[in-house]
């Protein structure tokens, strides 16, 4: 065992050893720091579409790419790490699509769905939607508790019934047997007073009223009463009036008393030329002297007559009698009664009869 040779030797070979050693893991060590370094250059590119002018990449055919960055030790701008510019900003008003606002603001302005209009059908086929007004009194009928039993319509409110069914007769009915009438579930019954002509404006007085009212009583039917006018002045609307209440005499009457002015259908009528503003003075001045006598006035009309023919907002102290052929009507402002057929089929009655519907108990009123 030669200790002294033996320890000359490995004294020898260390340094060698150790500088490979070191070399090797500096040069290693090198290429890992470059290696990190091109990947973080990497991922800022993609964060930033533009890269930093000072980087120039060389490409050799089985290298890696080189950095003049990487090499000269330049280090990131606080702009290369600014990626919140790659999320998306939340939508606004202002980029919502054109035509998306014009959806939205056709939606919000269309009449027949804002909820603020009501259809009009004219009589000559025209339509026209109309605002409702916001000082009108509105009805509030749930027609969800309309019921129609035989053609008979009928309200009910907390699962009572608490509306009454009519029907409304003149000469154009000839005899009516009354007791048939009230057998068939009718409660009520307007009875047609007299007319002034369309044309001559002569006053009649119908035919059969005298008849009508006495046998209506008798059977036990409530009576009301109207009256077909074509005023074209205040005056004659008082003396239609008058003639009405002349006609009364001992005769009881529970419902109201009604002015029904109306356009004559494929004809002209004397009325035909008075303005909004006449017909509606014209309408006051008869359900006024009515009222004045102790009577409940009513006015009648159709959906057209009461919104585009009179301003229902001078006549607001008077009941409506609504005349709409529809199975619920569209009407918005208040009525109390409405006929809601001129077709109906009705034991004791000739021919057709109109079908009404009262939705108070006017006996009470």
């Amino acid at each position: 065992m030669q200790l002294p040779d033996d320890f000359e030797e490995h004294q020898g070979l260390t340094p060698t050893v150790i500088s490979a050693i070191v070399a090797v893991t500096l040069f290693v060590g090198a290429i890992l720091v470059v290696v990190l370094l091109m990947n973080d250059r990497k991922e800022n590119k993609h964060m930033d579409t533009k890269p930093p002018q000072s980087v120039i990449l060389e490409e050799n055919p089985g290298s890696a790419l080189v950095s003049d960055d990487i090499l000269t030790g330049s280090t990131l701008s606080p702009e290369d790490l600014d990626f919140w510019d790659l999320y998306p900003e939340p939508a606004s008003e202002a980029t919502i699509p054109p035509a998306a606002q014009d959806k939205e603001e056709t939606k919000e302005n269309d009449p027949s769905t804002d909820g603020k209009h009501t259809l009009v059908q004219y009589r000559d086929g025209r339509e026209e939607w109309v605002l409702i007004s916001p000082y009108l009194p509105k009805h509030e009928y749930d027609f969800t508790k309309l019921v129609c039993q035989s053609d008979l319509m009928k309200y009910y409110t907390e699962g009572k019934q608490t509306s009454f069914v009519g029907v409304d007769v003149s000469k154009y009915q000839d005899y009516v047997d009354f007791v048939k009438v009230k057998k068939a579930g009718i409660d009520f019954v307007m009875i047609r007073v007299g007319a002034r002509g369309y044309g001559s404006g002569q006053l009649v007085l119908d035919e059969y009223y005298a008849d009508n009212v006495k046998r209506a009583t008798d059977a036990g039917l409530m009576v009301g009463l109207y009256f077909f006018s074509q005023a074209v002045t205040e005056e004659e609307a008082v003396e239609e009036a008058n003639m009405v209440l002349e006609n009364i005499g001992e005769y009881r009457i529970d419902y109201p008393i009604a002015f029904d002015m109306e356009f004559i259908e494929n004809d002209t009528a004397r009325i035909d030329n008075l303005s909004k503003s006449e017909k509606t003075a014209i309408a006051k001045a008869f359900l006024d002297t009515i009222q004045a006598a102790g009577y409940k006035a009513m006015i009648y009309g159709d959906k057209e007559w009461l919104i585009k023919e009179i301003d229902m907002s001078k006549l607001t102290a008077y009941d409506v009698w609504l005349s709409q052929n529809k199975d619920v009507p569209d009407y918005p402002y208040r009525f109390t009664m409405w006929q809601y057929r001129q077709d109906a089929d009705i034991d004791g009655i000739a021919g057709y009869a109109n079908l009404n519907i009262s939705f108070i108990d006017y006996t009470e009123k």
